[in-house]
């Protein structure tokens, strides 16, 4: 494959890969029969748009995306229960997960439960004493003063707990992958339950759980009885969805593209004060659910209190919303500094393996289990390969993995789990968690490589970077920008689109210890803003920082930049190489 700009090793080590010819010549014929900019439709041929259907797509309506509840088996089941509850006042408690999509999924029943005046019990389990999902103990707890349990992004895989809450019903809201046998709970609504058709196998929890309570709603308009606000919560669909890396396609596109409208609004008093916390000074966008506020709601499941990010979601309590989110802000800043120095040897291990395999992966002692899944995330990002990263206690490893588009890794790990080659593990396509032992530990990473390298992990260039197109720095308007955005929101399985801009000259200056700032023109029109994030961090800053008369070309993503009034188009920096 031909060097895109004849770019073979860029400044970061990478070959530019430029648009498929196939797709560019469709774009071609969008823009002349849609008279939509080229950019844009190039963006949208590569998601398969058709001519046709280019309006509907840059304008999603959710009520022409959102599918009958129903289609969803147990659905009916759990609707039913759930309004009995209220209906009768029942004791309902909420087991949850600890993440965000755990917490939002939490907070969206406790807040609509507020709607009738009930208070339910939230119980979310330590990561580091209890483990993920449903334990024996607490279910049992929770069954004895408990006549119902919601269990929310867990519970598919908990046969014993679900069987130890005796005396109470159990429904399970989750989106995991299941096995074939089910736990004994009066409903399980999980589009990744074998007897689905997968249609909405990409839903997270949260998404799951927001169903729930559209069917229920429906339900008591035919009795004519008022029903909660349920557009108002989808900004909390909206952070689960982002946070937990669901792909951005169909209804999930939808619920964010909405959720992120309620957000700006910032009537949510715990999303308020984490966004100001996080100094987020712009409206919300999916990268700062992904990158500003889902880290700060993790914070406390990773190496704090676990309840501390659902409680933060659900609160209408503003003095409580500002005293959670500082608490969490401060978490956070403490898990960056574990994560740090985990990721370190994490990535010296992966380095001295090799980052050209299927499976990247590491393992030491005392490495903390709340960190090892996004260290995991940066051993992928900088192999482009699915990657686990495990920390024992002894003889007893905790591990998180994450995965690329295209390699299911949650059904390779729920197969070890299966064969027997570790102690238990499950997730989903993208990210998934797994315990072992330190006699498994290699025969167990050889044959996961071997299982992700089938279904093709370690095919592509480790260091390939995708150019979706070309443009001249005075092309980059905030017209066109602003064309691009209603192709969004971009994220997992959406991603955005990344342009290049040729033999550019370039001014910089640093911005604190790692970043770079820099006006770039290829004399076409004004200069251009560009950041570069981290650019101390690797080669970038070194060479941009002082470059003389040479020129380059730059490749990154565009967004709009609003301050003081002002908005300007700004290049998020992914790459550079002499031109």
């Amino acid at each position: 494959m031909t060097a895109f700009l004849s770019v073979k090793t860029s400044l970061t080590g990478r070959r530019w890969i430029g648009p498929d010819p196939v797709q560019d010549r469709l774009a071609e014929g969008m823009a002349q029969q849609t008279r939509l900019p080229l950019p844009l439709c190039r963006i949208l041929a590569a998601r398969g748009v058709a001519p046709e259907d280019a309006a509907a797509f840059l304008a999603p309506a959710l009520r022409d995306l959102m599918p009958d509840p129903l289609t969803l088996k147990d659905m009916a089941t759990a609707a039913d229960r759930l309004l009995r509850a209220v209906a009768r006042r029942e004791r309902i408690a909420i087991f949850a997960d600890y993440d965000v999509d755990g917490g939002a999924s939490a907070a969206l029943l406790l807040t609509w439960l507020r709607h009738f005046g009930l208070q339910a019990t939230l119980y979310i389990p330590d990561r580091i004493d209890e483990g993920y999902g449903p334990n024996v103990p607490a279910m049992a707890r929770l069954a004895a003063a408990h006549d119902l349990i919601l269990c929310v992004d867990c519970g598919t895989l908990s046969h014993e707990p679900v069987a130890a809450a005796k005396g109470a019903d159990v429904v399970i809201l989750d989106h995991h992958l299941a096995l074939e046998t089910l736990p004994a709970a009066l409903a399980i609504v999980n589009p990744n339950r074998q007897d689905e058709d997968g249609a909405l196998s990409h839903l997270c929890a949260a998404g799951v759980v927001f169903l729930l309570l559209v069917e229920a709603n429906r339900r008591l308009k035919r009795q004519d009885r008022p029903t909660p606000d349920l557009m108002a919560l989808l900004d909390l669909v909206a952070l689960a969805t982002v946070a937990d890396v669901a792909p951005l396609t169909g209804l999930n596109r939808a619920f964010v593209r909405q959720g992120l409208k309620i957000m700006a609004r910032r009537e949510r008093p715990g999303l308020r004060a984490l966004a100001d916390v996080a100094r987020m000074d712009q409206p919300p966008t999916p990268y700062a659910l992904g990158f500003l506020l889902g880290p700060r709601v993790n914070a406390g499941g990773r190496i704090g209190q676990a309840d501390l990010g659902a409680r933060l979601l659900a609160t209408d309590n503003e003095m409580e919303a500002s005293a959670l989110a500082a608490r969490l802000d401060q978490l956070n800043t403490d898990r960056r500094e574990i994560t740090e120095a985990v990721r370190a040897e994490a990535m010296a291990q992966a380095e001295a393996r090799g980052l050209d395999a299927p499976l990247v992966w590491a393992a030491a002692e005392g490495w903390h289990p709340g960190v090892v899944g996004i260290v995991a995330a940066r051993l992928k990002e900088a192999a482009n390969r699915p990657a686990v990263v495990i920390g024992f206690e002894g003889d007893e490893g905790k591990g998180s993995a994450r995965s690329v588009p295209g390699v299911d890794l949650g059904a390779a790990i729920q197969r070890l789990a299966a064969e027997g080659m570790i102690v238990k593990g499950g997730g989903h396509k993208m990210a998934a968690g797994l315990s072992l032992t330190r006699a498994q530990l290699a025969p167990a990473m050889a044959r996961l490589s071997d299982l992700l390298a089938r279904q093709g992990a370690g095919a592509g260039g480790p260091r390939d970077l995708r150019i979706d197109s070309l443009l001249t720095t005075g092309a980059a308007t905030v017209a066109l920008v602003e064309e691009i955005e209603n192709a969004g929101p971009f994220g997992a399985a959406a991603p955005a689109p990344r342009f290049a801009f040729a033999d550019v000259q370039v001014s910089a200056r640093r911005i604190g210890d790692s970043h770079l700032k820099l006006t770039v023109s290829d004399g076409s029109g004004a200069g251009l803003d560009a950041m570069a994030f981290g650019a101390f961090d690797g080669p970038l800053g070194p060479a941009l920082e002082n470059p003389g008369h040479r020129r380059f070309h730059l490749a990154g993503k565009l967004e709009l930049n609003h301050w003081n009034g002002r908005t300007r188009v700004q290049l998020r920096l992914d790459d550079a190489a002499p031109a």
